[in-house]
């Protein structure tokens, strides 16, 4: 039966797939593929798993005490029934076979397929085994070493592969955390649907970075959604159709191939100059994870990295945060790929939505507990963790002898936090030129995404080189919105006057000042905002490397001058959302 399910759309483009669903909230387990050649010692590790459990439970019902419940037996006898019976694990090895799962990803595939069946019994008795199947399986589960693979990585792990004729995948699941989908980014995913999550969350920021069509916030699509259902993702409207019909899905083919030629159009533009029909040279930046990432910049276009999230070097380490050297290694490969080009490096933006494995029980406590917004994150916690910090600036300040760095500090609110960036860098210095080791003239700048901060500008540009709006951050508090919320995400709005205030003036007090100013936040890759910061003053754009080919088209059609006069009369209006866009594209027209 096919039906629809409604989301929020944050990655355009259309995807058709099967569904794989993970990241269970009954099990949350690693899921990798795994190589033909270990398809049969995969399923061998099950089956182990299953005998191992199935000893035990042998075991505790040949214990039983002479005066133990009979029902307590019996619950064993079901529970050695559910275990060996081939609808599971026997079932299970299909997944592996076919979809080269992990054994614990299949052994969760087939618990959702088998749930949605005990759920749909209309005998009482037999509705309620479902209980006892998942506690099967999460005695398989631990057996197998409680969720890890066998190398030892953290859950919902995916390996690139290449298995030529498959179906396409689309990834369907309650949630995914960042660290997962940076793991996600090099797989075969070729969607992503989740129930939870807005605009701005970071399951569809790095669905915009791998250019694939995305709904989140749908609420209920992971348990509407079966294993292996073919879907189709509608990433400009919010739609997910599941088991769509002949007719629609052709419609929906056509307009992928229609995508697609667009896309191969803009690639064109590739190594044009970003020039306005006015002459502004304007720089298009790329934000990226890891170093990795630098080759997608400079084969999009890129003239530098506007932002590297360095904290994704940090997460999925089970613990162990990376050493000094291995950040300097990391550091040094992209400033190396960007070729002298400039490299914005963010010191490291933890807590909120991005925790890191190794939290002590006082900061998970903020973490679950309290508002991680507005807690201990970003440049609070490194100031609060010195030793950690200081490693972070002198393997930064070592990569900045192999080209041009620069220094970005995370969600600044207070001059003082600035001045103990500063001395700290004091230090650093100090510690490299005593060590002998060179390093290079890196610019300090600062993130203007806390309004304290956008409002006190003139305070604290005395003290740094550029700002870098993020606007993702400055819209979630300026508006008082969690932007990972569903339930709030009607009421995220780039285009609300206050926004556009703080946005409008920060530029032009940077700009004043004589120090640069770039917009790092989502509205920098959007096309729909790119006529209205340029015509604030905004030169310097940074955007995920996919996005840049249909800003430039944008930049190149583009003139700031007539658009700069639109501007008053879009800051007036109390509908400036609409107002632009009638004032703008009249603007293009003449």
């Amino acid at each position: 039966m096919s039906f629809q399910v409604f989301g929020i759309p944050v990655s355009r483009g259309v995807a058709i797939g099967r569904a794989v669903l993970v990241a269970s909230s009954r099990v949350d387990v690693a899921h990798y593929f795994v190589p033909t050649a270990e398809v049969d010692s995969e399923y061998a590790r099950l089956l182990q798993a299953r005998d191992a459990v199935t000893r035990e439970l042998q075991d505790l019902k040949a214990d039983l005490p002479a005066d133990a419940p009979h029902e307590l037996d019996a619950l064993l006898d079901v529970h050695l029934l559910l275990l060996n019976d081939e609808a599971l694990v026997d079932a299970a090895r299909q997944w592996i076979a076919e979809r080269h799962y992990n054994a614990e990803w299949a052994l969760s595939a087939q618990l959702e397929v088998l749930a949605r069946q005990f759920d749909e019994m209309e005998d009482d008795y037999l509705r309620e085994r479902k209980a006892d199947l998942e506690q099967v399986v999460e005695r398989v589960l631990s057996a197998l070493g409680h969720g890890q693979n066998k190398g030892g990585a953290g859950a919902a792990v995916v390996v690139a592969r290449d298995f030529a004729g498959e179906d396409p995948l689309l990834l369907v699941a309650a949630d995914i955390a960042p660290a997962d989908m940076i793991q996600f980014k090099r797989s075969v995913f070729q969607g992503f649907i989740t129930d939870i999550g807005g605009k701005t969350s970071h399951t569809a920021i790095v669905a915009r970075s791998m250019d694939i069509p995305a709904v989140v916030g749908t609420r209920e699509a992971s348990r509407l959604i079966r294993q292996d259902d073919w879907v189709i993702i509608d990433g400009d409207a919010g739609t997910v159709i599941v088991n769509p019909s002949p007719i629609v899905l052709e419609e929906y083919r056509f307009r992928q191939r229609q995508s697609e030629l667009e896309r191969a159009r803009l690639a064109r533009l590739r190594h044009t100059p970003a020039i306005t029909l006015d002459g502004q040279r304007i720089e298009l930046h790329a934000n990226i994870e890891l170093p990795g990432d630098a080759v997608a910049a400079l084969d999009a276009g890129a003239t530098g990295v506007g932002l590297f999230r360095s904290e994704f070097l940090f997460m999925n380490r089970e613990g162990e945060l990376p050493s000094e050297d291995e950040q300097f290694e990391a550091y040094r490969a992209a400033v190396e790929a960007m070729r002298g080009m400039p490299v914005t490096i963010r010191t490291v933006d933890v807590g909120a939505d991005k925790p890191l494995d190794r939290m002590s029980v006082n900061e998970l406590r903020h973490e679950h507990v309290l508002n991680p917004s507005m807690g201990l994150r970003a440049i609070r916690w490194s100031l609060a963790e010195p030793s950690m910090f200081r490693q972070q600036l002198r393997a930064i300040y070592r990569a900045s002898a192999f080209g041009h760095v620069k220094l970005l500090v995370p969600m600044v609110a207070h001059l003082s936090e600035i001045k103990q960036v500063q001395e700290a860098i004091r230090r650093v210095k100090q510690q490299l030129d005593d060590a002998g080791q060179p390093y290079g003239l890196v610019e300090l700048g600062v993130m203007v995404e806390v309004p304290a901060a956008a409002l006190m500008l003139p305070m604290l540009l005395r003290h740094v080189d550029f700002i870098s709006i993020g606007t993702n951050d400055l819209i979630q508090y300026t508006l008082a919105i969690d932007r990972a919320d569903e339930a709030v995400a009607h009421l995220y709005d780039p285009w609300h006057p206050a926004v556009l205030q703080l946005l409008s003036s920060s530029i032009a007090q940077a700009r004043a000042a004589g120090k640069g100013v770039s917009v790092c936040g989502e509205m920098a890759g959007d096309a729909l905002f790119t006529d209205l910061l340029l015509g604030m003053g905004l030169n310097c754009f940074s955007m995920h490397p996919s996005q840049i080919p249909s800003v430039k088209q944008r930049v190149l059609r583009a003139d700031t001058q007539r658009l700069a006069a639109a501007i008053p009369r879009i800051m007036e209006s109390e509908e400036p959302g609409r107002v632009a866009v009638e004032l703008l594209a009249a603007q293009r027209l003449h």
